[in-house]
């Protein structure tokens, strides 16, 4: 599965569209499909993308997934498990966590429909209500993203305040013939900032930061822990672009940790549970996007600090980014837990799929779909067999901790300004967690970052507050939810 996900293609024939083909060749997940679904604005040209990248990975796994549940539950019963499912769950320590991920969800819920039902309003006035149903889930392949789990690509579209600016500073990074090795140097320099690890020589000289130009790699960016002489590296195909400078500090934050803890026993070097390693280089993305900070290292010269109509714009960005992706961090796991258990059959896998997209997304199909597709394999965690739901903790307890060093910091202001740039009171508190690795169970952990020991969906929401109120008033009357 991994194989068939890798080498996955979709290729035009002769003509395209009933056009000649001009502009397609056979195209990869990263960066060409990835940068079709995130830059046309064409529907058919989309669903072309979309249907095709199914159809070249997911239909060829649909026989061997089941044939992967099956092998994973056996080993997963040899360690004293029930199923495979149960085996993930294991690392969060918690009875009651699937209540706990249940309850957060829930409320954060009736923001994700505000959400949802202003940008489907917006998509129904660019394509017309014969695409796009005001009262239905919204089409999958509109939505900027090969699998509609985070829909910042669509900004231009659903601009609150055109005109008012938004923080991409794409183009200054270009303008100013930015690297993929500056891009990692400014990682590098807000972690020490904060009196923490700079990354090892060997970082420097064994990472791969491009992509290179003699042999064919997985791009999907990843770090690795050698787990020798502070050897830490990360593998990425990086481009010249504000989402990969988001994507840069979030893997460095993987190499962060290793390094903060690497002095635990091996049994405990790792995050004190899954979602821990993914917050902490998102924690610090949280920074990074601030104006203060892209304005201090020269990429922006705009402040939103007094401006209500560039403020909404930011938030309504990082809601794109970071709240929508909630359902769907959610679900790929609850649909899998549900394959482990055998409550659902392989002749069932795909329409259970999109049940709980609907459910949880107010996502459809823009084709019917069969038993014979196999949607969930064109997700490459569910294609390498990786837990999911780490990334629903991650972006739920990032705000946590985030709201935990700005206090620390003496921040101030809103939450959503706070930059903890040169803070080694941030630093000293962030430090204090990540040196704990896996030595205590995760609830110690987060005590000692914030002061609490469950996660908590309040800091989300007091970041978002803004946007909150602007889109209750701009949904007033309007119809929220989907039928």
């Amino acid at each position: 599965m991994r194989r068939i996900y890798h080498n996955g293609k979709v290729c035009a024939g002769r003509t395209f569209l009933g056009r000649p083909r001009t502009r397609h060749r056979c195209l990869q997940i990263e960066p060409d499909l990835t940068d079709l679904m995130a830059m046309s604005r064409d529907a058919n040209e989309l669903l072309w993308a979309w249907k095709g990248w199914r159809d070249a990975v997911g239909r060829p796994m649909r026989d061997l997934y089941p044939i992967y549940v099956n092998l994973s539950n056996v080993a997963a019963v040899n360690k004293g498990f029930s199923n495979e499912g149960e085996s993930w769950l294991h690392r969060y320590e918690d009875p009651d966590f699937i209540d706990d991920i249940d309850y957060l969800w829930e409320s954060i819920k009736p923001l994700y429909l505000q959400v949802h039902a202003y940008v489907r309003r917006r998509l129904v006035d660019y394509y017309g209500s014969d695409v796009v149903d005001l009262h239905g889930p919204i089409p999958a392949h509109l939505l900027g993203n090969m699998w509609a789990q985070e829909w910042n690509n669509i900004y231009d579209i659903v601009e609150p305040y055109p005109g008012h600016g938004a923080i991409d500073v794409t183009n200054e990074m270009k303008d100013l013939g930015w690297t993929a090795e500056n891009m990692f140097t400014v990682a590098n320099q807000f972690f020490t900032s904060l009196g923490l690890e700079s990354m090892p020589r060997s970082f420097w000289a064994k990472s791969m930061m491009v992509k290179p130009r003699n042999r064919e790699v997985s791009c999907h960016g990843s770090s690795l822990d050698f787990y020798k002489n502070k050897d830490v590296r990360i593998k990425m195909c990086t481009e010249v672009n504000m989402q990969d400078l988001f994507t840069v500090h979030h893997e460095m934050g993987h190499c962060q940790y290793y390094l903060q803890y690497r002095n635990q026993h091996a049994l405990f070097r790792d995050g004190a549970n899954p979602g821990f390693h993914e917050a902490v280089g998102d924690t610090v993305s949280l920074s990074v996007i601030t104006p203060s900070y892209l304005n201090r290292i020269g990429l922006l010269q705009q402040s939103l600090s007094n401006h209500t109509e560039s403020n909404i714009n930011f938030l309504m960005k990082l809601a794109l980014f970071k709240l929508v992706f909630l359902p769907y961090g959610l679900l790929v796991d609850k649909w899998r837990w549900q394959a482990f258990k055998g409550e659902i059959q392989p002749n069932d896998y795909n329409q259970a799929w999109w049940n709980l997209r609907k459910q949880y997304q107010g996502i459809q199909a823009p084709i019917p779909r069969s038993p014979h597709d196999f949607d969930p394999g064109a997700k490459f965690h569910v294609a390498t067999g990786t837990p999911y739901v780490r990334y629903f903790v991650s972006f739920v307890i990032q705000f946590q901790f985030h709201k935990a060093l700005c206090d620390a910091k003496g921040e101030q202001g809103p939450l959503h300004l706070c930059n903890i740039y040169n803070s080694k009171e941030a630093g000293r508190k962030f430090r204090s967690m990540l040196k704990m690795g896996a030595s205590k169970p995760w609830h110690d952990a987060m005590e000692v970052m914030t002061g609490q020991r469950k996660m908590d969906a309040k800091p989300l929401l007091e970041y978002i507050q803004p946007l909150t109120e602007w889109l209750r008033n701009e949904n007033q009357g309007k119809f929220v939810g989907w039928t």
